[in-house]
């Protein structure tokens, strides 16, 4: 559960359009909006750095100072990545109050998949959904949510009716026995590719000579039974004058 809270200090931002959140990027810092209880936004930039930090930690719930104002407890309400790099482009917070509780999107983590009979006998375990929405008092928000699968056998199926919730944690589900978790189907069989039958045949044909009792090809026969021209090699001619 999200107890110890970390903080992360920010600044006002009073630059905005596309240009200058270009500029703001190429300075190492990230461009954000924090939301407050009555809806007004306060746009901040915080640096890129402390917050790939912050990040990486997993906080849930933190204090967020903004110029040196009195920390406020806030929440993650949306990341915005680079779709290669994966750099966190913007942030938006939410401030809540700690008495209150709020719905989140919180990452569901699969653990044991090594020992899990079908993996180890061959078959194919499908992480299916990732996040699931939860509701609880913001300290009560989990990092994640850890799901055992580690006693799978193959065409096993893990549903969110088969999880219980942390402590007072509700899953905002209307349907649970409709959420797939994670799945595990048997081993994927490669077909071999069928040999290609013009090929084959084009390699049988080659070299082949004509079967006996088959006439040569037209032209062959003609030059086979071809007389010699008058006046060559006529050896009766030559001979009748003496």
């Amino acid at each position: 559960m999200a107890q110890d809270r970390a903080t992360l200090k920010v600044s006002q931002r009073d630059t905005f359009g596309s240009r200058a959140t270009r500029r703001l990027r190429r300075e190492g810092l990230v461009p954000g909006v924090v939301y407050g209880q009555g809806g007004d936004a306060r746009p901040f930039q915080v640096s890129a750095r402390e917050l790939r930090v912050l990040l990486s930690e997993g906080h849930t719930l933190l204090d967020l100072e903004l110029d040196g104002s009195k920390a406020v407890p806030v929440v993650i309400k949306e990341q915005q990545h680079h779709p290669v790099r994966g750099d966190v482009l913007h942030l938006d917070f939410l401030e809540v109050r700690l008495d209150e509780e709020i719905q989140a999107e919180v990452p569901i983590e699969l653990e044991g998949a090594d020992q899990a009979p079908g993996v180890r006998e061959g078959g194919v375990l499908e992480h299916v959904t990732r996040e699931i929405t939860v509701e609880a008092l913001p300290t009560e928000i989990p990092e994640q949510i850890t799901v055992d699968v580690s006693q799978m056998d193959i065409n096993d199926t893990i549903n969110l009716t088969a999880i219980t919730p942390p402590g007072d944690v509700k899953f905002m589900a209307d349907e649970p026995e409709e959420i797939t978790i994670a799945t595990l189907s048997p081993p994927r069989v490669e077909e071999e590719p069928e040999p290609e039958v013009e090929e084959e045949a084009e390699l049988v044909g080659e070299g082949e000579e004509a079967p006996e009792g088959e006439e040569a090809p037209e032209g062959e026969a003609e030059r086979e039974g071809e007389t010699a021209p008058e006046g060559e090699g006529g050896g009766d001619e030559s001979g009748g004058n003496d």
